[in-house]
């Protein structure tokens, strides 16, 4: 049985640092991965071979692509965080609408257009109107 003095503080210390560096190299390893296969200036060979040489040489792979494309992943990753807000922007604004009372007062004024042109009748309009405003 393994008790507590036979660990002693600073193993413990030392295998929960190891332990979060191989965190952040898994990490480290999964970002600049994404970072390749998402690029679209980078060919399918360029994509293979840099995976090769992160595979082959993990650690040199890793730090030679930061060194060359470090500044380019930040571009990108904020250029896709700008399209996908824009994106989330685009389909609230679609499935909102004009929202609020100006969807109300626009709906109403669409019943009464309808009404006016004969395309309704009264009691129409007074039903789409209840729906509007409900």
């Amino acid at each position: 049985m393994i008790l507590a003095a036979d660990y002693p503080f600073l193993d413990v210390l030392w295998t929960m640092l190891v332990f979060f560096a191989w965190v952040i190299w898994f990490w480290m390893l999964i970002v600049v991965l994404s970072d390749v296969f998402r690029r679209g200036d980078l060919s399918g060979w360029g994509k293979a071979g840099w995976a090769v040489f992160m595979i082959i040489a993990p650690f040199l792979g890793v730090f030679v692509y930061l060194i060359a494309h470090g500044k380019d992943m930040g571009e990108r990753r904020i250029k896709d965080m700008q399209a996908q807000q824009a994106q989330v922007d685009q389909h609230i604004r679609s499935v909102a609408g004009d929202g609020g009372a100006n969807g109300a007062a626009s709906e109403i004024a669409h019943a009464k257009e309808l009404l006016d042109s004969g395309a309704i009748n009264d009691a129409e309009f007074q039903q789409l109107k209840a729906k509007a405003l409900a």
